[in-house]
């Protein structure tokens, strides 16, 4: 069954067989990400429906996202700002720490505000027309959508560094060796492999999956002793579940699991 709903025109939303296809609708923009895109990503996010086991995030037309759109800025005192930044960080937040796989397929640009909500997803899948900026300097501001925690955990701060005093590009090649990007496939393709990435993950144990989105950036966090305890709380959880016994037992009788 496929079921299909749009956001205020900027997010549109394909639902089938357990995965939500969402689509960045502002080509003319080059689906530059405004107010009205978060939000729109917070409400999908916040609420996906019971039935949703993963989501793929794309966007229509030549680019992923170019980032913040420049052209819709509003002037905002200190504290305004701050405020904006981490409504962008509650919303990231909640795309990496909500529970569901996300899978992106990336091409054209992926700049500023939208390399920091591809870091904020699980699987990224690159084509060879994709290139990754942070061009925030060149700008006259800094980042603000979580860059410097996200994508300097990928990059670490001395690479982010020069790419944001630079302004430098990265190619897919490239973004695929730093971790920025997890696959890289032929133009044309990403949308294709996100997909059967996304197929993939749906077909692992929930619970499994939570945790593994729950624990492993947080344990990232911790001191080594916290993060062993934390480890032990989640294999205790999965193991006791019923997942874990159908998964043991379809690895027994050489058969793949039936999953609830």
């Amino acid at each position: 069954m496929t079921e299909i709903s749009a956001f205020d025109d900027v997010l549109s939303v394909r639902v089938e067989e357990g995965i939500a296809h969402l689509t960045l609708t502002r080509p003319g923009k080059q689906n530059a990400l405004n107010d009205l895109v978060i939000d729109a990503l917070d409400r999908f996010f916040s609420k996906p429906g019971e039935d949703v086991r993963v989501a793929v995030l794309s966007g229509a037309g030549n680019h992923f996202s170019a980032g913040l759109d420049l052209g819709e800025h509003v002037e905002r005192s200190a504290a305004e700002t701050m405020h904006h930044s981490r409504n962008w960080h509650r919303v990231m937040d909640l795309i990496q720490f909500g529970g569901l796989p996300v899978v992106s397929a990336l091409h054209g640009g992926v700049i500023g505000g939208g390399l920091e909500l591809a870091a904020a997803t699980h699987v990224r899948v690159a084509e060879p027309s994709a290139f990754f900026q942070l061009p925030e300097g060149r700008r006259g501001i800094f980042v603000g959508g979580g860059a410097s925690v996200r994508i300097g955990r990928i990059l670490g701060p001395d690479r982010l560094t020069e790419m944001m005093l630079t302004g430098r590009k990265y190619t897919a090649d490239e973004a695929l060796s730093l971790g920025l990007a997890h696959y890289r496939v032929g133009e044309g393709e990403a949308l294709a492999k996100a997909e059967e990435m996304a197929r993939r993950i749906a077909g692992n144990a929930q619970l499994s999956n939570h945790l593994i989105i729950q624990s492993l950036a947080r344990i990232d966090d911790m001191s080594r002793t916290d993060g062993l305890f934390t480890e032990s709380l989640a294999a205790a959880l999965s193991v006791s579940s019923e997942d874990a016994r159908e998964g043991l037992t379809a690895f027994l009788e050489k058969r793949s699991p039936r999953f609830r």
